[in-house]
């Protein structure tokens, strides 16, 4: 039986979109830090990860949520893949 990604913790490390613009790097604690183009760290805030879904709330109280298929994030409307 295949395992979720929050018991693999694969989630954990750098996401982009595949043109480099959105990067989110989901760290160990829980917290994550997103780059956009040029401006780095220009949202921060926490992340629960629950079976294969994913919910953000930034440190300003705004939140969002993803879900991990196959290997891929898909997250308000963007598509990132896992850095190497």
């Amino acid at each position: 039986m295949n395992k979720t990604i929050e018991e693999t913790k694969e989630y954990i490390g750098m996401w982009v979109t595949e043109d480099g613009y959105v990067r989110h790097e989901l760290l160990p604690d829980n917290r994550y830090d997103e780059a956009r183009g040029s401006r780095e760290s220009a949202y921060q805030g926490r992340y629960i990860v629950s079976g294969n879904h994913i919910d953000y709330k930034d440190d300003t109280g705004f939140t969002a949520d993803g879900e991990f298929k196959e290997g891929i994030l898909y997250h308000g409307g963007m598509i990132l893949y896992k850095e190497n």
